[in-house]
């Protein structure tokens, strides 16, 4: 009688009579997805493209929150240093899941160790892009002018050891040329320069790229991608070009810290599958130039495998151009 008692006392404060029994409903607060660069560059709009059909899903708001600095260490940590309780999520992308990891010896955080993959949301391709001082007009001239003057035509990126100077070092391997790499100090400059003459050509994400092939300021050679996107039907992807299974994509996904349990993940990530089956979502990612992830992409499993492949590409990149972590 006294263990009835004492257990109809307990479901009247509203708590549980043995431990783990009943527990709130996730979610029952906003969430947070941490964007841990600036906004406004491609990880930022994919994060906000899904963000407001997430809300309808799970009934609370998911709000994009930026917090840049340190080359996306900071939020990043920030999101491994959570409590895995689903409120805080990562916007991870290359720069913080591929690139850091291979390049820096001190990282913060463990990209492998700390974080669980939810789903892909996205990729963009690199493109090269050639400025008014370069006179290919399309990937078989600049190629034949690489491999006739090695080294005379520069390349731009927005820095030693970015993504664009990892894909660099492999289109150069993978195409057999040599061209001079002029990294700057972010991409600020970079366009002003290509644009003006200084370099002769960039690798830029595809969004960076499009409004400038579209002006007539520059031309894009080549898609780094798997097929060709809807903003640009005539231009070939480098398989086409003669280069086969080249690819170099940026990318977003949700990651939450390690210890979430499986049916807030779970949750998740059925919250963000919807969102990207909305024809207003796929149709404001393919106006930027970027593909909607694959179905099994979009699973843990697929994403973590997709990260693996990059993060294998990038350390190959990285032992070609004999960059170690620092």
């Amino acid at each position: 009688m006294l263990t009835r008692r004492l257990a109809l006392a307990a479901i009247a404060a509203g708590l549980s009579p043995r431990p783990g029994l009943a527990q709130a409903a996730w979610p029952d607060r906003p969430i947070r997805v941490v964007l841990p660069f600036a906004a406004g560059g491609n990880t930022d709009v994919m994060a906000r493209s899904v963000a407001e059909p997430m809300t309808a899903r799970l009934g609370k708001p998911v709000v994009v929150e930026a917090r840049p600095g340190g080359g996306g260490t900071i939020g990043t940590e920030a999101v491994a240093r959570a409590a895995p309780d689903g409120y805080t999520v990562l916007l991870g992308s290359g720069g913080t899941m591929v690139a850091n990891p291979v390049l820096q010896a001190r990282l913060p955080y463990d990209a492998e160790k700390d974080f669980r993959p939810v789903g892909l949301i996205a990729t963009v391709p690199l493109v090269l892009v050639a400025g008014p001082r370069q006179s290919s007009a399309d990937w078989a001239q600049f190629l034949a002018a690489a491999k006739a003057r090695p080294g005379t035509i520069s390349l731009a990126t927005p820095g030693n050891g970015s993504v664009a100077h990892l894909t660099l070092e492999l289109l150069q391997h993978a195409a057999g040329i040599q061209l001079t790499h002029v990294p700057y100090r972010g991409g600020g400059a970079l366009v002003p320069d290509l644009l003006g003459g200084t370099v002769d050509c960039s690798l830029l994400e595809l969004t960076t790229a499009l409004p400038l092939h579209q002006s007539g300021q520059a031309r894009i050679l080549a898609l780094a991608a798997r097929q060709r996107v809807q903003p640009l039907p005539a231009v070939p992807t480098f398989t086409e070009a003669g280069v086969p299974g080249f690819t170099a994509l940026s990318f977003g996904g949700l990651m939450l810290p390690a210890r979430t349990p499986d049916a807030v993940a779970e949750a998740l990530r059925a919250a963000l599958v919807g969102a990207l089956a909305e024809p207003s979502v796929q149709a404001r990612l393919a106006g930027l130039g970027a593909t909607v992830s694959t179905a099994e992409e979009q699973t843990p499993a697929g994403f973590g495998a997709f990260l693996a492949a990059e993060r294998a590409k990038a350390r190959q990149a990285a032992a070609l151009a004999g960059l170690k972590p620092e």
